[in-house]
């Protein structure tokens, strides 16, 4: 965990406003799910689905942030982009694992990130059918339903459980296909559990090892990431770079120091 700073009163509003949002929408897409719960819309393929659930919960998050502090700005997953002028900025995803949710799988997750002048400061996760909720403040440490958390110790490679996810496209997932198959002779073994924000906060609390993937949105990582970072594992995307839609990797920091070179080397950054 980075070492503790002393408490930021914008940094405290911004959490406590994040929970209470993250758990407003997670109770209301646990309890109001429609038994007959259809596709309300497709975005980057047929199988990139959107329900109407995705819809009313980032309403729900943005009318609730927004009431609180309305000079904000917000980024969406489902259309919210509001520039704002406070330099402060909500990056939301209300379903993270929409897929899982469309087919009643419990791994899906509401993920809402507070970024300060372009820095996310504040990330909640909230899995309301894992009754965990996931929380991180820069610099503060992260923890899992008020408790601290930290990654695991760093395995040898071959000794890894590691985390990873396919786009929609269909180019795309052949690639992405193509490096796990090589990767996984190397590794203990991969997990693909279909949200991103939850695989991050798995490797946060020591249940992955590693997590990678390409093609992440703001959205899907703004929260996920920063929680990682704060129980002490390392983030980034390719060697020298920050974790982005190219590629997204988390871990215990000598396994990142072995993965993300073979990552790098494998193709995973590009189609």
């Amino acid at each position: 965990m980075p070492d503790a700073q002393r408490p930021d009163p914008l940094h405290d509003e911004l959490l406590e406003l994040a929970l209470e949002a993250a758990r407003r929408a997670g109770t209301l897409l646990r309890d109001s799910r429609p038994a007959d719960l259809g596709v309300a819309a497709t975005k980057t393929s047929p199988i990139d689905v959107v329900t109407e659930m995705d819809l009313a919960s980032e309403k729900l998050i943005t009318d609730f942030i927004g009431e609180q502090r309305p000079d904000d700005g917000f980024l969406g997953e489902e259309g919210a982009g509001i520039e704002g002028t406070s330099g402060v900025r909500w990056v939301i995803d209300p379903v993270d694992g929409t897929v899982n949710y469309l087919y009643g799988l419990p791994s899906w997750a509401v993920s809402i990130a507070a970024e300060q002048d372009g820095e996310a400061v504040v990330g909640v996760v909230a899995a309301p059918m894992r009754q965990e909720t996931y929380q991180a403040v820069r610099g503060r440490g992260a923890l899992r339903n008020g408790e601290p958390i930290h990654h695991r110790p760093a395995p040898p490679l071959s000794q890894a459980l590691v985390g990873t996810g396919f786009g929609y496209l269909t180019e795309r997932r052949a690639a992405q296909a193509e490096v796990a198959r090589t990767l996984i002779p190397q590794v203990r073994d991969i997990r693909r559990g279909g949200s991103a924000a939850i695989d991050l906060c798995d490797v946060a609390c020591g249940r992955l090892d590693a997590y990678y993937e390409r093609g992440l949105n703001p959205w899907d990582l703004a929260a996920g990431v920063l929680i990682a970072t704060e129980a002490g594992a390392l983030t980034g995307g390719r060697p020298g770079k920050a974790a982005s839609h190219e590629l997204t990797l988390a871990a215990s920091p000598a396994l990142f120091a072995e993965l993300q070179p073979l990552l790098d080397d494998l193709g995973a950054w590009h189609d």
